[in-house]
């Protein structure tokens, strides 16, 4: 049968459901959205034609106000925009929804990227055994953060779930009776989450998604491509930071920290306990029945009646399933033993831990908490640090650090950040204790810039009397700078005895993070993707020098401007002079209810990383090596784009401009997340102690999307100018790491909506700077159009350019408000007696936008 195009697919199974539902949801009676449904519609052509006539927000709020609400107040402005707001949201998880139940529809499930795909390409190459030893060696590992881009609360997470569901099953009194149920729920929380709520919200996800869908895909290769085989190693591993993230969030404690991990046990048990059960109706045979209930039993009473104790351990666990294998197998002719099977892969693949916790801290704290331990000792026990410690060379220092032992007490020390990093390193031997080794082995220093910030930290633990730690010390390099010297401090490392003992412990391998976030926060978007790939090549290559097996952990966010867009592609275009050995990659707020938010769009997601670290290794290894000449336009755009981009940050209206006339300061006031939108408590804004998140948060909100582009014109544009074109295109033609970098930014352009801020550029503060972007992503949108070979952005994927479209036009009428209100707040704090009390109100609806606005776009922030 004729399969129809993604587009096409697309039209059908999402676009013309949601018309069709969205137009059920504009009847139903709700008490808050009284005649909303009849209003929006015009509202949203009278926005779509104001910008067409270049009219300001404030002037086609008028126009509206004038047209349809008849002598309308202040306040009957305030409520109808309110109401707005609140059919908005709703009408985007509506198509949020829509999306997911069509997802198996309008992607190829087992086309490019899939399993069978890989398996098939395999077999057509005689690469069999290739890909045997491979995937005996590679692992994906995605590591769930709490980062604060998820405004949805639980029960409307629920809804979507159910509704997802729903539509799939074309249950029209089911969709109808939870469209009502979604008109009647809050979507605002009245709290900020604790650290332990997000990391609940998010073991939802392990549960319902990860779970049944790591245990699929293994199963799927153990039948298929090690048939007869058992697979060692784990292919799959999943990460966890809530509770464990301590970088910037006062409010994660040690408390928390073991809390989180007990919660991650008793879910991991829990979801074994209920595969026992429903085996246990299947396995009634002789011999194998007693088996099932003895396991259901200890289980039970582990997960419902256990104040932190175990029943049953790993091994027992693992060895009376093997038990009930061999008996089902010889006995009982493998009646049911795809099931039991699926289950023992899950228990390989969790064991009793589920996620692995990391602990991350930031290199500046951890410098004051070392002078406090410093101090201590210098007080307690002068032998562990000569008094002139700080005044020794770095080298001195390293032989210091070298021999330090002791066994430090969190409560000898007044200073809170010196305890909590005290008991957080007594934490990790708790959890290990508890839910193994893999519960928590990985301590992660952000913003780390030398090599004796590794060794510090390092020392601590061994402070901690724990002398030969099971802990693997994790440098996160982030910005331009660090990027460019990070092999050079892992080459004092490696050459470090300490250090070099403490990684044979640990079976060489050492674990390197970058981060995508604050690297294109400091230099720009090309700069910053530019500069991690290069660290990766120097650190691959010295690593290997000292026969190191480094892996990459690589920090993305949601958007292109923090890494995110295309990732699959840009695995599988790194070629043999980077180490692939494992994906490890951060995915957070947004992207794990898009990406890894139901089975197929988990499963699809996966598979595509997984597939991603097959085609670089197995099919393409040869093919995606960058030439000299290649190399050397690649660096020149990058520093083109750097130098663009650095004028642009050192602008002396870029900061007010952000303050002024973005919503950056409404991020902190909204409650999402746990964790405050920047590092210091300081009130005047440093650009330093900035989050990335509101930071991108806040182009995405103005729909100017400034970090997932800024600069790439101006670099394209000199070679234009120069009449070197052909290098750019050859490039571009030639090599998938470039391709992929910029259709990411196209990604951010068609994102961009300039008619909305076009009143900016009349502004006396703020006009030259509006205009200076504008005129950027003119030359940007421009010059990746001419490159690709393109008449509009990203038709090379219409599907994913028809759901922005039809996100940005949902969303256009919030953006409106959102200024609109933005706008009235300036004017009224210019008024000589400033009515307090309004501008409170329209802070409010500001808040009330961004969440929608955020919700619509998926990977904004």
């Amino acid at each position: 049968m004729y399969t129809l195009p993604k587009i096409e697919r697309f039209n059908q199974n999402v676009l013309s459901k949601y018309n069709i539902y969205n137009s059920v949801f504009i009847t139903l009676p709700f008490d808050s959205i009284d005649n909303t449904g009849v209003m929006l519609p015009l509202f949203t052509e009278v926005c779509e034609t104001g910008f067409k006539k270049q009219e300001t927000p404030k002037e086609i709020m008028e126009f509206f106000s004038n047209k349809y609400l008849h002598s309308a107040t202040e306040k009957d402005k305030i409520d109808i925009m309110f109401r707005f707001i609140q059919y908005i949201e709703r009408q985007i998880v509506l198509f949020d929804a829509v999306e997911d139940a069509a997802f198996p529809v309008v992607n190829n499930m087992e086309g490019r990227g899939s399993l069978r795909d890989i398996k098939e390409k395999a077999d057509a190459k005689g690469k069999q055994e290739e890909l045997i030893d491979f995937l005996r060696n590679f692992n994906v590992r995605t590591v769930l953060t709490a980062h604060p881009t998820q405004f949805y609360p639980g029960p409307v997470l629920g809804i979507i779930n159910d509704l997802t569901q729903a539509i799939r099953e074309n249950n029209l009194l089911g969709i109808k009776q939870l469209l009502a149920q979604l008109g009647k729920t809050p979507f605002i929380k009245n709290e900020k989450p604790t650290p332990f709520d997000e990391a609940v919200s998010l073991i939802w996800y392990l549960e319902n998604v990860f779970y049944p869908t790591s245990s699929d895909m293994i199963h799927y290769l153990q039948k298929n491509v090690f048939p007869g085989q058992n697979i060692e190693n784990p292919i799959i591993k999943l990460g966890f930071w809530p509770g464990g993230d301590r970088d910037g969030n006062p409010f994660v404690t040690t408390e928390i920290t073991l809390k989180v991990a007990d919660r991650l046990r008793t879910s991991i048990l829990k979801c074994y306990y209920m595969e026992v059960r429903k085996l246990k109706r299947k396995l009634t045979f002789f011999n194998v029945d007693v088996l099932v209930a003895e396991l259901e039993n200890k289980l039970y009473r582990s997960v419902f009646y256990s104040q932190g104790d175990i029943f049953i351990t790993l091994d027992e666990l693992k060895a009376q399933l093997n038990k009930i294998r061999s008996i089902v197998i010889e006995q009982h002719e493998s009646l049911y033993l795809d099931e039991l099977e699926s289950l023992i892969i899950n228990v390989n693949l969790f064991g009793f831990y589920f996620a692995s916790l990391d602990i991350r801290q930031n290199s500046r704290i951890h410098d004051a908490v070392f002078k406090d331990i410093f101090d201590y000792y210098q007080k307690t026990d002068a032998s562990v640090f000569p008094a002139n410690y700080y005044e020794l060379s770095e080298a001195e220092k390293f032989e210091v650090l070298a021999k330090v032992k002791g066994d430090l007490d969190s409560k000898d020390f007044e200073a809170e950040m010196t305890r909590a990093t005290i008991e957080s390193i007594q934490a990790i031997k708790v959890i290990q204790a508890k839910n193994g080794e893999e519960g928590a082995n990985r301590y992660i220093i952000s913003n780390n810039e030398s090599a004796l910030n590794v060794l510090e930290t390092l020392a601590m633990i061994h402070l901690t009397n724990w002398e030969n730690p099971t802990v693997d010390v994790v440098p996160l390099f982030e910005s331009v700078e660090d990027l460019l010297d990070a092999h050079n401090v892992m080459e004092k490392l490696y050459t470090n005895p300490m250090y070099a003992s403490h990684l044979k412990r640990r079976g060489n391998i050492q674990t390197i993070m970058l981060g995508f976030s604050d690297g294109t926060k400091d230099g720009g978007y090309l700069m910053a993707n530019w500069s991690i790939y290069q660290a990766k090549e120097a650190l691959t290559a010295i690593s290997r020098k000292y026969d190191v097996e480094v892996i990459f952990f690589d920090g993305r966010g949601g958007p292109p401007a923090r890494g995110g867009g295309k990732t699959h592609k840009f695995y599988a275009s790194l070629g043999p002079n980077i180490e692939n050995k494992e994906i490890q990659v951060t995915v957070q707020g947004q992207t794990i209810s898009s990406n890894f938010g139901t089975l197929d769009s988990c499963r699809y997601n996966l598979e595509n990383l997984l597939s991603a670290g097959v085609t670089n290794q197995v099919f393409n290894r040869e093919i995606n090596i960058f030439s000299p000449e290649d190399k050397a336009v690649m660096e020149q755009l990058s520093q083109l784009g750097y130098q663009k981009y650095l004028d642009f940050k050192n602008h002396p209206k870029f900061i007010p401009y952000l303050e002024q006339m973005s919503t950056l300061k409404y991020y902190a006031k909204t409650n999402i997340g746990s964790r405050p939108s920047k590092r210091s408590k300081s009130a005047q804004l440093d650009f330093k102690d900035l989050r990335a998140i509101p930071f991108v948060g806040s182009w995405s909100q103005l729909k100017q999307n400034v970090p997932g582009f800024y600069g790439v014109g101006a670099a394209l544009k000199h070679f234009e100018e120069v009449g070197q074109w052909d290098k750019v295109q050859a490039l571009y033609d030639n090599s998938m790491f470039f391709r992929t970098l910029l259709e990411n930014s196209m990604m951010s352009l068609a994102k961009s909506f300039f008619p909305l801020t076009a009143y900016m550029k009349n502004d006396p503060e703020f006009g030259e700077f509006w205009q200076m972007i504008y005129d950027e992503f003119l030359d940007t949108k421009r010059l990746l159009l001419k490159i690709a070979g393109h008449t509009e952005l990203m038709e090379n994927y219409p599907d994913g350019k028809a759901s922005i479209e039809i996100r940005e036009r949902i969303v256009l009428p919030l953006l409106t408000i959102q200024q609109y209100a933005l706008l009235r707040i300036n004017e009224l704090n210019k008024e000589k007696n400033p009515d307090t009390q309004l501008i409170s109100v329209y802070e409010k609806i500001v808040m009330r936008s961004l969440f929608g606005n955020t919700n619509a776009s998926r990977n904004s922030a």
